[in-house]
C-alpha cells in the first residue's frame, strides 16, 4: 500500500489538515498488524437527533433516533465542560406520563429508537426510579423500538432495575482520573465508584457501551488510559470515544482545544488495549481542521465506526482500502458485528459513491476502464451489494 500521507493528500476535503506524520507512519503500521485481526470494516454512524450531511453522506430524516430528558434541561452536577446546555434541545419528558406521550408522538412521527438521558443529581444519579414501569410498557408495546440509555452512577440493584426495564444498551462515563471527577464534575465519588458502575452493568445482560471523554480535564489528557485499563478489565459489548467541547465552560475555568495528535495517540493505544471490542468514535468533537485530522486518525487507528464522519472520510476510508458501512442510528447501538440499525427507507442515509469514483478516476486513469474503486466494496447497512440509494 502506499504511504498514508500520500493517500491522505490525494483526498481533496483533507487539502490543508496537518497530520503528524510519525504518527501516521505508526498507525499505518499498527493498522497492518491488527487487520489480520479481523479489524478491517469501518462503520459511518447519522445519529438523527442532530442534523448531518456532508458530500459523501446525505441524511433522509430527522426523527429517527430524538433524543429524551427526564428533567428537561436541568442537571444539579453542572459541570464545566457542560453546565446542562446540552440537555437543552433535548425532548423533556418531566414525568412517565409525559415520556409514555412522546414515545408514541415520536413513534408515529418514524421514530425507531431514542437515546433516553437526564440531569444528575449531586451525586451523578440520572433519577429514573419513576419510570421504569412505563419504560417496560414501552418495550412491550412497541418491542422494535429501541431504547439506549444514559445510565449515570448505579448501584447493583438500579442495573438490575434497568435491565428488567427492557432497554436495549446502557451507556455510562468512564472517568480515571479522581482530579478529573473533583475539579471538572464537582463530585464527592471515586474513580473506584466509576468502575464498580461499569462492573455492576456488564453482570446484566444489558448490552453495555461505556464512553470515554477524551481531553476531560480542561482540555488534557489525564484519566483517559486508566479508564482504558478500567474497560479492559470488565469487557463490555463495545466503548464509544468521544472528544471534549467545552462550548459553555465558565470564563474562570477555561478549557483548551484537545491536540489533536494526542488524540490520534489515544486512538492508537485504545485500539491495542481493547483489539476485540468494537472501538467507536462518538458525536462529540471539536469542530473544523481540528475535527478533520481527529477523524482522519480514527480511520487510520482501525475504529470500528465514526458518528457524524468529516467530509472525505468515506473516501479516506476507501482508498485505504476499508470496507465501508452507513448506519442511520446512534452509534452507541453498534454491539459487536452485529447493528440494530434503524431500517426504513424515510430514516436512511445515501452514499454518492460515484462521487468517489469520479475522483479515483481523475486522480488515478488506470481505474477509469475497470469503473471502480480498483475492486474495492463499500458496503451498506442493509444491502451488502448496494452501491447507492438510501440504507433500508
Amino acid at each position: 500500500m502506499s504511504d498514508w500521507l500520500e493517500v491522505v493528500e490525494r483526498v481533496e476535503p483533507l487539502d490543508g489538515i496537518e497530520l503528524d506524520a510519525i504518527l501516521v507512519g505508526q498507525l499505518q503500521q499498527r493498522f497492518a498488524q491488527v487487520r489480520g485481526e479481523g479489524v478491517g470494516r469501518v462503520n459511518f454512524y447519522t445519529p438523527t437527533f442532530k442534523a448531518f450531511a456532508s458530500s459523501e453522506i446525505t441524511g433522509c430524516g430527522k426523527s429517527a433516533w430524538p433524543a429524551v430528558s427526564i428533567t428537561g434541561g436541568d442537571c444539579k452536577l453542572q459541570c464545566d465542560h457542560c453546565k446542562a446546555k446540552i440537555l437543552e434541545p433535548m425532548i423533556a419528558a418531566r414525568s412517565p406520563e409525559d415520556l409514555w406521550r412522546v414515545v408514541n408522538e415520536q413513534i408515529n412521527g418514524g421514530a425507531q429508537g431514542m437515546l433516553l438521558t437526564g440531569g444528575s443529581n449531586h451525586r451523578n444519579e440520572v433519577e429514573y426510579g419513576d419510570y421504569y414501569a412505563t419504560i417496560r410498557r414501552i418495550k412491550d408495546g412497541f418491542p422494535e423500538f429501541k431504547i439506549a440509555m444514559h445510565t449515570a452512577l448505579v448501584d447493583m440493584d438500579i442495573a438490575r432495575r434497568m435491565e428488567d426495564s427492557g432497554i436495549d444498551a446502557a451507556m455510562m462515563d468512564v472517568i480515571g482520573s479522581q482530579d478529573t471527577i473533583t475539579q471538572v464534575y464537582h463530585l464527592r465519588r471515586s474513580v473506584d465508584d466509576f468502575e464498580k458502575t461499569l462492573e455492576y452493568l456488564v453482570s446484566t445482560k444489558l448490552k453495555v457501551v461505556p464512553h470515554i471523554v477524551i481531553g476531560l480535564h480542561y482540555g488534557h489528557l489525564l484519566g483517559e488510559w486508566n479508564a482504558l485499563e478500567i474497560i479492559r478489565r470488565h469487557q463490555p459489548q463495545a466503548v464509544v470515544l468521544v472528544v471534549v467541547m467545552p462550548f459553555y465552560a465558565p470564563e474562570n475555568r477555561p478549557f483548551v482545544t484537545p491536540d489533536s495528535r494526542e488524540v490520534g495517540r489515544f486512538f492508537m493505544d485504545a485500539r491495542a488495549a481493547l483489539p476485540d471490542l468494537p472501538l467507536l468514535l462518538g458525536c462529540a468533537r471539536p469542530p473544523g481542521r481540528t475535527k478533520v485530522e481527529i477523524d482522519s486518525y480514527a480511520v487510520m487507528a482501525g475504529l470500528n465506526g465514526l458518528a457524524h464522519p468529516s467530509d472525505g472520510m468515506v473516501e479516506l476510508a476507501v482508498r485505504l482500502e476499508r470496507d465501508v458501512r452507513v448506519t442511520p442510528a446512534c452509534c452507541s447501538i453498534a454491539i459487536g458485528d452485529e447493528v440494530m440499525a434503524i431500517e426504513t427507507a424515510d430514516a436512511g442515509l445515501q452514499v454518492d459513491i460515484q462521487k468517489v469514483i469520479e475522483h479515483e478516476r481523475m486522480k488515478r486513469p488506470a481505474f477509469a476502464a475497470a469503473g471502480s474503486l480498483g475492486g474495492i466494496k463499500v458496503v451498506m447497512a442493509g444491502q451488502p451489494e448496494a452501491v447507492g440509494g438510501c440504507c433500508s
